[in-house]
């Protein structure tokens, strides 16, 4: 955490610069958007300090988090900016010097793999060991750090979620004395309810320690074992397999490799469910912000790209898509992160504050302007015998 916040808190000015004359470039672009500088509804930007400007205009994307968590500008609305920022597009037309900067990203992303099984911990060091305390208040009394389910009705966070894992144990048609796989299991909330509701003996794997010891303490006297490793090395063969927000942490060059250990793992009966994060188009690169001081190496697939991988390894059964319920999900994280503010203050700086309200409230955004996308696929090996029955929780 330490280092953590250090490389979120910045020397500041000792006095800000004047911000009443913003650039003209950066004003034209906003306006595409109908967001204003300094402008009186919610979804306009309140500049503190003249240096946001260069900022932003010299990195777009990661400039505009790096002052927004430094106290340059502010927003009464962050969701609401961020959708019309991005249904405006201006998420992928980037002016001037920051789109060479962007055009690198892209061709560093592209040259190397950034997901090698050597730098698979960053994240969990990174991101999910930030604390544990943070996503206890944050999230529902299971911990299940991923998009709820709430077509069926659900009444709040906890109801949304448990309907989530219902659903996905339903997929699966999961049976008593199953043996499931769970590939990124996150603080073992899947894994607890599978194996308490359904049954099931699970084996789970992440790559975090602070995730795993607390997976443990919640998972303690079931039939549930908990792995430090990672996806690449497992061994054996599973009636059942799951991986729950994973996929987006394994990368474009290896998406063959997942695919293929996925399939390998599976017994030939078995069925596969993939739960994962997407967007509408495939995208070179992830954002910068977001790549930098949420998700490091991170990439979201496109259809294509799934399919293309999947094609020859697996039967599509199902593809389920519920990408709005991520943006009421995130909606409810970001009241409870805030609410719970004043216990985790001792611990955690302003910064640190302002980088999470920013990044739960841009990924709203990102969710309600359709472009994020949220999807479940159920996949079989092409030997499975018999037919699969689609299944979706009624309201």
């Amino acid at each position: 955490m330490q280092s953590e916040q250090a490389a979120l808190t910045r020397p500041r000015r000792p006095q800000p610069q004047p911000a009443a004359h913003p650039p003209q470039v950066l004003r034209e672009l906003l306006a595409r958007a109908d967001v204003q500088i300094n402008g009186t509804r919610p979804w306009d930007m309140r500049v503190h300090d003249a240096r946001a400007y260069r900022r932003i205009l010299a990195h777009w994307s990661l400039g505009a988090g790096e002052s927004y968590v430094d106290g340059d500008w502010d927003c009464e609305r962050l969701d609401m900016m961020f959708e019309r920022l991005i249904r405006a597009e201006l998420d992928r037309t980037v002016p001037g010097l920051a789109r060479l900067k962007v055009l690198a990203e892209s061709l560093r992303q592209r040259l190397f793999n950034l997901q090698t099984a050597e730098r698979a911990h960053q994240v969990g060091e990174r991101h999910y060991d930030a604390g544990n305390d943070v996503f206890e208040a944050m999230l529902d009394a299971r911990m299940i750090y991923s998009c709820a389910y709430w077509g069926a009705g659900a009444r709040n966070l906890e109801q949304a979620q448990e309907h989530k894992l219902e659903m996905i144990c339903r997929k699966l048609e999961l049976q008593p004395g199953e043996t499931l796989l769970d590939i990124g299991c996150g603080w073992g909330g899947l894994a607890r309810f599978a194996a308490q509701r359904h049954g099931a003996r699970v084996t789970g794997v992440t790559i975090s320690r602070e995730q795993l010891a607390l997976a443990e303490q919640r998972c303690e006297g079931l039939p549930v074992t908990l792995l430090l490793q990672d996806y690449r090395s497992l061994q054996g063969r599973f009636d059942k397999i799951v991986s729950v927000g994973m996929f987006e942490h394994v990368g474009l060059k290896n998406y063959g490799l997942y695919f293929d250990t996925a399939r390998r793992l599976l017994a030939p009966d078995g069925l596969f469910l993939l739960h994962s994060i997407g967007v509408d188009r495939s995208a070179p690169h992830t954002d910068p912000w977001i790549e930098r001081y949420i998700f490091p190496n991170g990439k979201l697939p496109s259809p294509r790209e799934l399919a293309d991988e999947v094609e020859g390894r697996f039967v599509i059964e199902d593809w389920h898509n519920f990408g709005t319920d991520y943006d009421r999900t995130l909606m409810c994280w970001a009241e409870r992160f805030e609410a719970a503010w004043p216990r985790l203050a001792p611990r955690y700086d302003e910064a640190f504050r302002r980088m999470f309200r920013y990044y739960l409230l841009s990924c709203a955004g990102f969710f309600r302007s359709r472009q994020g996308q949220l999807w479940q696929l159920v996949l079989t090996r092409p030997e499975r015998r018999g037919a699969y029955r689609s299944f979706r929780p009624q309201a």
